[in-house]
């Protein structure tokens, strides 16, 4: 039997009479990539243990995936159903919006702004008017605040109401999303006979409002109000006593109020960590601090807790809004500086559109001096003393604020916003890692992103 092609016993088995009894394994070797073998049927064993520690799988998740909020894109590294490293990818709905701010008027900015956070557009309108009115050294009048005031919560019932719709859909409680959305459309249809659009509605201007009240405000927010004092309790009905979601909500995404404080997260994730951070009662602006109202604050730290707050936060809500319109008398809504005011006593058409007959006879008519100020107010706007500012405002996710920056002219040098679901969206691994993949869903669903305000 010739034994010139058998294997050498140092790299593999010798077959030969000889050797058949002196069964050696292959050698292996370390590379970067891991160890190596040179496998020849004898060392399974060794190769199965070796890789027995390294069962992980890399899942995508998103972007434009219905458990992610739209554009986020969710990189899970995974040990079986357990999230051993999560990573979040951003940039998807990127659109540019601070940038295009500083090639438009200070007023055009707004229409920019509001496009940022698209549930909840008034707090970035609020936050960039009030940095503006600041450089102008200007404040609206008490009118217009109030008003604002009003706006903004009947827009943080608005988003509330979007985080249970969709949050109870992600997580399978179709109940939570019909029920949802139904409110929320009855707070869009207020919110469209008040300024005009349902969303991303530019309605805050620099100096005061775009316009005052239709004549019905009064009679459309108080039916507004006793609606929804109506059907929020259904919520705590058919949600907060309920098993199935408090048992999908309690103890998962935990975040304790330290690892809060060191990530700047803040709103309903802070709050619900046991520290009652809200920027209208902590820092008043806009006439808050006559309010009388409360700061729903828990020590759970997880999702039934932001949960919960959110909930009581609409009901606070409801009463603030009640109390605006006690506190409204008639007055002007905008600045009387007319180098400012824009658009000047703007006077809307039968088609909701255009401008009244009336108010184009009267620029027209008066002289050609206002005809040609309008015309200059409207095209290069108005100039802004040299300065920077930062102004902080509570939207429905936490601590929005606008940093602008002026160098004398009629268009920003700078504008950047310090938007509350980029910064919360940090949380996100501290949440996560080391629970179970189901649960990836409710913690985002609790820190409630919005990606336009992300991406901006």
């Amino acid at each position: 039997m010739s034994t010139e092609n058998l294997s050498d016993v140092k790299t593999g088995t010798d077959t030969s009479p000889e050797g058949a009894d002196s069964v050696e394994y292959a050698d292996s070797r370390e590379t970067t990539e891991g160890r190596v073998y040179s496998v020849s049927g004898g060392d399974w064993d060794d190769v199965i243990a070796d890789a027995a520690h390294d069962e992980r799988m890399v899942i995508n998740m998103g972007p434009q995936h219905p458990s992610t909020h739209g554009v986020l894109r969710l990189v899970l590294e995974m040990e079986g159903e357990t999230v051993t490293q999560l990573r979040s990818v951003i940039g998807y709905l990127h659109t540019g919006i601070e940038k295009n701010c500083e090639y438009r008027t200070w007023t055009q900015g707004v229409t920019f702004v509001t496009r940022m956070d698209y549930l909840a557009p008034l707090s970035t309108e609020m936050a960039y008017c009030l940095g503006v009115e600041k450089l102008l050294q200007i404040e609206a009048p008490r009118r217009a605040q109030l008003l604002r005031v009003m706006l903004l919560e009947i827009n943080r019932i608005g988003s509330h109401l979007v985080y249970i719709a969709t949050g109870g859909m992600e997580l399978g409680a179709t109940t939570a999303m019909t029920l949802g959305f139904r409110e929320r459309e009855v707070v869009l249809h207020l919110l469209e006979h008040l300024t005009g659009l349902r969303m991303n509605h530019a309605f805050i201007r620099p100096g005061g409002l775009a316009q005052d009240m239709p004549e019905d405000y009064r009679e459309k927010v108080t039916e507004f109000v006793k609606t929804m004092k109506e059907r929020l309790p259904l919520y705590d009905k058919l949600f907060t006593g309920q098993p199935i979601w408090r048992n999908r909500l309690k103890g998962v995404g935990y975040l304790p109020v330290d690892a809060c404080l060191a990530l700047g997260v803040t709103g309903p994730v802070l709050r619900s960590a046991g520290l009652p951070w809200d920027l209208r009662k902590t820092e008043p602006y806009s006439c808050y601090d006559e309010f009388d109202f409360d700061v729903p604050v828990d020590n759970g730290a997880d999702c039934w807790s932001r949960y919960l707050i959110r909930v009581h936060e609409m009901h606070e809500s409801l009463k603030i809004i009640e109390q605006c319109l006690e506190k409204l008398e008639p007055g002007p809504v905008m600045v009387e500086d007319k180098k400012v005011a824009w658009p000047a006593q703007l006077s809307i058409g039968s088609d909701g559109m255009g401008n009244s007959l009336e108010h184009v006879k009267k620029i027209m008519g008066q002289s050609m001096e206002s005809l040609i100020h309008h015309f200059k107010l409207v095209t290069e706007g108005f100039k802004v003393p040299a300065g920077q500012v930062y102004t902080s405002v509570e939207s429905p996710r936490g601590e929005l604020s606008a940093h602008l920056v002026s160098d004398g002219g009629t268009r920003p040098l700078r504008v950047h916003v310090r938007e509350p679901s980029f910064v919360n969206l940090q949380s996100m691994p501290a949440m996560a890692e080391g629970g179970l993949v189901a649960d990836v869903i409710a913690a985002i669903a609790s820190i409630d992103p919005v990606m336009g305000g992300v991406d901006r």
